[in-house]
């Protein structure tokens, strides 16, 4: 299982639009494995487009 932080340092986007009215949605399920996903943060989002991949196993 691959670490985020082997990923190297967070990428986060930039805003685009308002902010989500609540925290829950920034977060998407994975269609292939069915991780939760932060989409302010670029690592995530990218690794989780190959179809190949394995779940991410988070530093805390």
């Amino acid at each position: 299982m691959t670490k985020l932080s082997e990923l190297g340092p967070p990428n986060l986007g930039r805003p685009h639009g308002s902010e989500p009215a609540a925290e829950v949605h920034h977060f998407y399920v994975c269609p292939n494995c069915g991780q939760l996903i932060d989409r302010r943060d670029l690592r995530q989002v990218i690794w989780h487009q190959n179809p190949q991949h394995e779940r991410l196993e988070f530093d805390s």
